[in-house]
């Protein structure tokens, strides 16, 4: 027995099925944008921020393993600067390059602590914790901003809160 062509389509059933789609040419659209929505690439919780390798550098090569000392501080308008006279302040490299131990030495007093930042160096938390540490110690103790690193002096602010503090430290 011979095999016959068939259309499955026939030309009037071709130009429905098109007429079909583009009448719903809006709702495939949204079908598609939500789909792209839904799969979109999403950040992988298992990795840890890390600094970029240049700011690794500036922060290593500048700051890290240096003497500072305090070259303005500012508690709401009052001048508190001379309450540091004689200090010299140490933020020690570890391999995090993210935290550390932090030094304050005056004379023969050694004060230890930590310092922090985050993965951009944006931020540094100063806590100088020895067992009895100087009272103008708890104007450091807080989370600081970078308002400007332009080495040799280093612009702090408070991280949060506006409180009319300031923070200067120059390398030495």
């Amino acid at each position: 027995m011979p095999q016959r062509n068939t259309l499955i389509f026939t030309p009037d059933k071709l130009e429905k099925v098109i007429q079909t789609i583009y009448r719903s040419r809006l709702i495939i659209a949204v079908i598609i944008a939500v789909l792209l929505f839904l799969s979109g690439c999403k950040k992988s919780s298992t990795t840890e921020a890390y600094p970029s390798p240049i700011l690794i550098l500036y922060f290593s090569d500048n700051i890290l393993n240096r003497n500072f000392i305090v070259d303005k501080a500012i508690d709401n308008g009052t001048d508190i600067t001379s309450q540091y006279d004689g200090y010299t302040f140490v933020l020690s490299r570890t391999d995090s390059y993210v935290e550390g131990p932090l030094t304050a030495n005056k004379g023969t007093n050694n004060y230890t602590g930590t310092w922090t930042s985050n993965e951009d160096y944006s931020k540094l938390i100063i806590n100088l914790n020895a067992p009895s540490i100087p009272t103008e110690f708890n104007f450091l103790n807080r989370t600081w901003k970078f308002t400007k690193k332009s080495i040799p002096v280093l612009e702090l602010a408070p991280w949060i809160n506006t409180d009319p503090k300031i923070l200067h430290m120059k390398r030495v």
